[in-house]
């Protein structure tokens, strides 16, 4: 009896000892994103000054976000540009990554193992390394300085690691489905559209995400491809914010700016969540 109930003890006690470190960690995460936003509706004159305590104590303003939207164009113009790029990106990379994908994973070709490995290599190629080349392929094409170059630029970094991912997606769909179908009449499209897809959704909304938070987050090759202010994302508008008037950082636009980037991201995120981790481990075990 006593070795039953110290048994139990032990249980419980491990127990809490695994939620109270759970609860920990989601505080120390937790904790800067709230910071950042209750300092966002902080006055400006209040901004500037030590972040402790992290919530306004003269009262909520928006007076951050209105300073927000005085830099450039706005704020509205730079989101809509982000909003531009990071669903293009979205769009484009989910129809080719999901066509490369099924084609790798269920159809022969010559050289079909050494043209994936040729994809995949282009992810150890730095980005930084192919900037200039990229500029001048897209001053050659007339897509300079354009939403649409920009959005080509996302895709082909978005590919790679796309198509990996989707193949292994197709891979650990069991050949028996396909073949069922197949008895049934079904062709390439019908297959792919009607059969395979929805087994594989979670492969493709988590490369439907990664391409967003990718392109909605990028930064350098938005910097260097866009001359035009009209053009900006929410990124390069944030660098204005940084650097500041007269040398001086306004740390409540910051913080504003931050926080409009951010909450896109988070709501996705956690709508999503469910299929981004089973899309993580689709072909990881077969």
């Amino acid at each position: 009896m006593a070795r039953a109930i110290s048994a139990r003890g032990n249980k419980l006690a491990a127990r809490l000892a695994r939620h109270s470190t759970g609860i920990i960690a989601s505080l120390l995460f937790v904790a800067p994103i709230v910071w950042t936003v209750l300092s966002a509706f902080k006055p400006a004159a209040e901004a500037r000054l030590p972040p402790l305590p992290p919530w306004p104590t003269t009262g909520f303003s928006l007076e951050n976000y209105a300073t927000l939207n005085s830099f450039g164009d706005g704020l509205w113009v730079s989101a809509q540009n982000s909003i531009y790029v990071s669903v293009m990106t979205v769009i484009l990379s989910v129809i080719v990554s999901v066509l490369a994908g099924y084609g790798f994973s269920r159809f022969r070709f010559p050289f079909k193992d050494l043209f994936f490995v040729l994809i995949l290599s282009t992810i150890m190629i730095p980005f930084q390394s192919i900037l200039t080349p990229i500029f001048l392929v897209l001053t050659k094409l007339g897509l300079h300085n354009t939403l649409t170059g920009l959005v080509g630029v996302y895709v082909t970094l978005q590919l790679p690691f796309s198509i990996f991912m989707m193949r292994n997606a197709f891979d650990a769909v069991p050949r028996e489905i396909e073949e069922a179908a197949r008895m049934d009449g079904a062709n390439n499209a019908t297959m792919l559209v009607k059969v395979m897809l929805p087994l594989v959704w979670p492969g493709v909304v988590t490369i439907a995400l990664f391409a967003f938070l990718g392109a909605w987050n990028e930064f350098l090759a938005a910097l260097v491809l866009m001359t035009d202010q009209s053009k900006f994302t929410l990124p390069v508008m944030m660098t204005a914010l940084q650097s500041g008037r007269f040398g001086a950082i306004d740390w409540g636009a910051v913080q504003a700016g931050v926080t409009v980037m951010m909450v896109p991201c988070l709501i996705l995120f956690l709508a999503l969540q469910r299929f981004y981790i089973r899309g993580l481990m689709a072909g990881a075990v077969k």
